[in-house]
């Protein structure tokens, strides 16, 4: 006979968006379980990080903003983000490589300790299993994948089969599996998708100069390329963002004949670049799903979106998510609406899609204006760096809004006032 459970809330997808949502429902009386398809024990998630912290960083990294910092403060991880390893960085220094254009951003200037953080995301993962490891209301469920799931029947349940025969009955089923999402095609929820024309290289490399805790990116004529200071000063995790046939090449190159094509990418402005890491690869696409509710369904995160990482915002984006989804839910139980309703799941959808198609728009926009070698686009992009970079208050707003300090943002993402 079937095992069959019945739960209020599962989340699909133990990543850092789900695993946010989980950690923010703590206080609540919600029973929640997490489907995950890796083996994963979140009990043991800070000794595992431990273990592996020593043999070098996370290829992948995020550029958390100070709304992040706060959302991940109020889900109690980013206290143990602090014991294990991060790196705030105070400066930003833009550039295109095909011009004279440049614009610096600086936290002095807002009178701010930093402009955000550069995390390992395995760290920011680690934090947030140990956080869910500790709720009393989450059953994690490691090695399972989701095979089939319902419409909502009479009671109002959706019905989740999964890998090892079991079955769960719930009342919401949230996306939180990644860009190709099983959940949200089970769902039935369909794509506007396209392909950016660009592979995105990372890893981590050394250079000879330290890293100045500057976030460095330059616009070269196949795409941006993206230096992320590390806590070791001359460490960096580059993000290179450059054409199908260009990635191909330099995925071939071996380390010597990749540090050199880098460091020549880069002007060479952390000296020579001395070594890398293993390089990893992957196609970029931008996706926005056709809604993100339906009845006892949310998508959130990479499931719901994904944009090109020239900002750094995809992994923010999807903390934004988790937390406006969380208050919706937290609104909806203290009200005592139906909080798993479409009707009441769509002032999260409101609150969200339109953030996350504007930033989508704008970085389809940069990605558009800095390929171009149209000479009056090199001008007007020359142009309006060198302008903005000395017009201090417009600048200072629009790095504002990149750190999250202003702007349409969840309550449990907004800094308290200070006095």
């Amino acid at each position: 006979m079937t095992e069959q459970t019945q739960t209020d809330l599962v989340i699909v997808g133990a990543g850092m968006v789900g695993l946010t949502l989980a950690a923010l429902l703590a206080d609540t009386d919600l029973q929640i379980h997490i489907l995950e398809s890796r083996d994963l024990a979140p009990s043991d998630a800070l000794q595992w990080e431990a273990g592996i912290r020593a043999s070098g960083y996370d290829s992948r990294v995020s550029a958390l903003t100070i709304a992040s910092q706060q959302v991940l403060s109020v889900a109690g991880a980013w206290q143990y983000i602090e014991q294990m390893r991060l790196m705030p960085y105070r400066q930003m220094d833009v550039w295109d490589g095909e011009g004279t254009g440049q614009i610096k951003f600086d936290c002095t200037e807002l009178h701010e300790p930093c402009l955000g953080h550069i995390v390992e995301n395995r760290v920011t993962q680690a934090a947030l299993c140990q956080v869910v490891a500790e709720q009393d209301n989450v059953t994690f469920c490691a090695g399972e994948q989701l095979t089939d799931l319902t419409e909502v029947d009479a009671e109002g349940l959706r019905r989740l089969q999964l890998s090892s025969g079991r079955s769960i009955q719930a009342k919401l089923v949230v996306a939180a599996d990644g860009a190709l999402s099983n959940t949200r095609r089970l769902a039935g929820i369909g794509m506007w998708e396209w392909d950016y024309g660009h592979h995105a290289i990372v890893t981590t490399v050394t250079t000879e100069q330290p890293n100045r805790a500057t976030c460095w990116q330059r616009f070269t004529e196949d795409g941006p390329l993206a230096f992320l200071p590390l806590s070791d000063e001359c460490l960096s995790s580059i993000v290179w963002s450059t054409s199908p046939d260009h990635a191909r090449v330099l995925m071939e190159l071996d380390d010597a004949e990749f540090c050199t094509a880098l460091e020549q990418a880069f002007e060479s402005r952390l000296g020579k670049v001395t070594a890398t890491d293993k390089r990893f690869v992957f196609p970029l696409r931008q996706r926005h799903a056709r809604q993100y509710v339906k009845e006892g369904f949310a998508a959130i995160g990479d499931a719901a979106h994904t944009i090109h990482p020239l900002a750094g915002q995809g992994v923010n984006l999807g903390l934004m998510d988790a937390a406006a989804l969380a208050e919706n839910i937290i609104e909806g139980i203290e009200a005592g609406k139906h909080w798993h309703s479409e009707f009441h799941l769509r002032r999260f959808q409101r609150a969200r899609q339109s953030d996350n198609l504007q930033m989508a728009a704008t970085m389809e926009s940069f990605k558009r204006l800095f390929n171009s070698s149209q000479p009056l686009a090199l001008l007007l992009r020359n142009s309006g760096m060198n302008l903005m970079n000395q017009l201090a208050p417009v600048k200072n707003h629009i790095v504002q809004q990149a750190m999250g300090l202003s702007g349409n943002l969840p309550k449990l993402a907004q800094r308290p006032v200070r006095d």
